[in-house]
């Protein structure tokens, strides 16, 4: 199957295209194409990444294009990176995608939903497989423009409109540094091959460490790290299934990825692993104190998110990268669960602020099961995933002697626990709030999906976990680590864990009535929160407004004084046209008009004396003679002496021939 990892891509991308031109003819079952399809890549993947895992390496590639002297090949690389996003990525966007046809039944643009949702699973596997930077960078754009598209798929709402273009703008921040840093690693380490990667660093180039923290600004803003997070929040805008498949867990995870596929260049500079780390730590506990207030309940889960991708990066900049991918693994399988069903409730009951549900458990009991299972697993108890991953972390921090890192993690832990047990609480228990919610379970298509997604949040964290002898740590970098257990570290996880559980229990089912008065009393940290540590305000105060301001003074001055220019030399030439236009029917054609005129007049006057008869001619010849004649008569014949005798002769003649009878022999021309 290595040999074919390049149709692993291509399946979604021809659903794809046939949703896209054709889906409006298929119907419903535009959606069983995008499954089948990606159905058929998890066919292809699932086994090459067994192959993978056996040992080995494989990678295929060919020439796309020359820069200079530099040929770019595009091609596939099946490492044991790649095999284990392949599995993450082709299983849960299946089963979401099966999820879906159930949740978007009905739905006016299905089939563009779908056909969304395929683009994203061919550009994300596409990033998986990618053997270089700028294969990999050109899946990233598309999976942004599918963020962009499906987060806005209610584009009818200014609230999802607005969310959309936000994700779009603030997760472009972080690529132009991932483009420069692409660009930075290009021309000092001379290759962007993964594989040639540590061939670059060895070379010590100058600036060859720049290219680290700018490629890590596109983990910023794609894995919503401090400070892009800002759009994840609002991301929930979109389908309750885009939130699981994209916002929670594969897309945001790619910016983890992008770290681990470039591990050996972030820990050839080490001077950068810590604001790797910092960014991640702070992320992590930052999220997770704005999702204790949080009332939305995609709000809830999309702040856990941040702080989970918050712990990842974290295990990154402690040089864990094993600990880090591994935390993405478990992530995505609990994280989809609580996603979809979250989605499952918003179906159910048609409502998802947590303050209006309630007592939804007896109504929705395979919803409400693998939402507890999938609470649990994120909240670290053992033995499921999350508690294995999320203690490899803290375990790497520990050890690396990183106590604050590990205390705030530990915090950030005992918070999870206790925000996504309020969430259970208020959701599924106690007493129903809103009496007019008539809730109800919703269809296999949804629940099936659930509980297989249940199982991986319970199992697939066993081959991280010391019972396995590390494995998957052995998997990842083909050296063999002999399992260990920190009993305290161990301990202390559970401890933050079930504390967590308890107070959320405590609050919200034995005392419902503290949480309000705990705000009350705590309110500046209560105000932290809710405000989300005005983070967004800050932005709107010190970028959003200025800018908007200085787009509003760039209209005016455009409108004012560009236009204004614009529309007074057109006022003007548009005066002078008229002056022209007068001269020129006035005066210019007036003077062509009397030529004219005068011409014709001129010609009506010659026709008089142009008739073409011989005797009309000589009766004019006779008449200025005679009129010659009367001249010279008055000036006595003085002043013409020739002209005298060319009259005479004339005259002469005519006397003879015309009045000959008449004449006497008598001119009076003689001279």
């Amino acid at each position: 199957m290595t040999d074919f990892a390049y149709l692993i891509p291509l399946f979604p991308l021809i659903a794809f295209a046939v949703n896209l031109f054709f889906g409006h003819r298929l119907g419903s079952f535009s959606g069983w194409i995008s499954v089948l399809t990606s159905v058929a890549s998890s066919a292809i993947a699932l086994p090459a990444a067994w192959v993978v895992a056996q040992g080995g390496q494989y990678s295929h590639e060919w020439l796309w294009l020359t820069l200079g002297n530099y040929d770019l090949n595009f091609g596939y690389l099946l490492d044991p990176l790649s095999a284990t996003l392949l599995f993450v990525v082709t299983v849960i966007g299946t089963l979401i995608q099966v999820y879906s046809i159930g949740y978007m039944h009905g739905e006016k643009y299905y089939h563009r939903f779908f056909a969304y949702v395929s683009l994203f699973m061919a550009a994300m596997l596409t990033l998986v497989i990618a053997n270089n930077y700028v294969q990999y960078f050109m899946a990233w754009e598309v999976m942004g423009l599918c963020s962009y598209l499906l987060i806005g798929f209610y584009f009818h709402k200014d609230s999802a409109a607005n969310a959309s273009r936000k994700a779009f703008l603030t997760t472009r921040v972080g690529d132009v540094g991932l483009f420069l840093g692409i660009m930075t690693l290009f021309v000092t380490g001379g290759t962007l091959s993964f594989v040639d990667l540590p061939n670059a660093v060895e070379t010590g180039a100058p600036l060859l460490w720049l290219a680290a923290p700018l490629i890590f600004c596109g983990t910023v803003g794609k894995s919503a790290q401090f400070p892009l997070h800002v759009w994840l929040p609002d991301a929930m805008e979109g389908p309750t299934p885009v939130s699981a498949l994209i916002h929670a867990a594969t897309m945001v995870a790619a910016g983890v990825y992008l770290v681990a596929r470039s591990f050996v260049l972030f820990t050839s500079f080490p001077m950068v692993m810590p604001w790797v780390m910092g960014i991640g730590t702070l992320t992590a506990f930052m999220a997770a104190y704005i999702a204790l207030t949080a009332t939305d309940i995609k709000k809830v889960l999309a702040f856990s998110t941040i702080s989970q991708l918050g712990y990842m990066v974290t295990a990154m900049g402690l040089g864990g990268m094993t600990a880090g991918t591994f935390h993405l693994m478990t992530h995505a399988f609990f994280k989809a669960l609580l996603f979809l069903g979250a989605g499952s409730v918003i179906h159910g009951a048609h409502e998802q602020d947590i303050r209006q549900l309630g007592g939804l458990f007896s109504k929705m009991k395979h919803t409400g099961a693998t939402f507890v299972i999938a609470s649990l697993a994120i909240a670290g108890v053992p033995p499921l995933s999350g508690f294995w991953s999320k203690d490899e972390i803290l375990l790497e921090a520990y050890q690396e002697g990183h106590f604050v890192v590990y205390g705030v993690l530990l915090l950030t832990a005992f918070m999870t626990a206790f925000y996504m047990f309020r969430l259970v609480f208020m959701t599924f228990f106690g007493k129903a709030r809103n009496p007019e919610i008539h809730a109800h379970e919703s269809p296999a298509l949804m629940t099936v999906p659930l509980w297989c997604l249940a199982i991986g949040a319970i199992f697939v964290g066993i081959p991280g976990s010391p019972f396995m002898d590390n494995w998957f740590q052995t998997f990842l970098t083909g050296e063999h680590h002999a399992a260990a257990i920190d009993w305290m570290v161990m301990g202390s996880s559970i401890a933050a864990g079930v504390l967590g559980i308890g107070l959320a229990a405590v609050l919200y089912l034995a005392k419902p009535q503290w949480p309000v008065a705990i705000a009350n009393t705590f309110r500046p940290l209560y105000l932290l929160s809710v405000n989300q540590f005005w983070i967004d305000d800050i932005y709107s105060v010190l970028i959003l407004n200025p800018f908007q301001a200085f787009g509003e003074f760039l209209f005016g001055f455009d409108r004012l004084v560009i236009d204004g220019l614009v529309n007074s030399s057109a006022t003007a030439m548009q005066k002078m046209s008229k002056i022209q236009l007068w001269i020129d029917r006035n005066i210019v054609d007036g003077l062509v008009n009397l030529t004219g005129r005068g011409t014709v007049i001129g010609g009506d006057i010659l026709k008089l004396f142009q008739t073409g008869s011989t005797q009309f001619y000589l009766l004019i010849t006779c008449v200025s003679v005679l009129a010659f004649l009367s001249v010279e008569l008055t000036s006595g014949f003085q002043e013409l002496p020739l002209l005298r005798e060319e009259l005479y002769g004339i005259s002469s003649f005519i006397l003879d021939n015309i009045f000959p009878a008449r004449w006497g022999g008598h001119n009076p021309f003689a001279p």
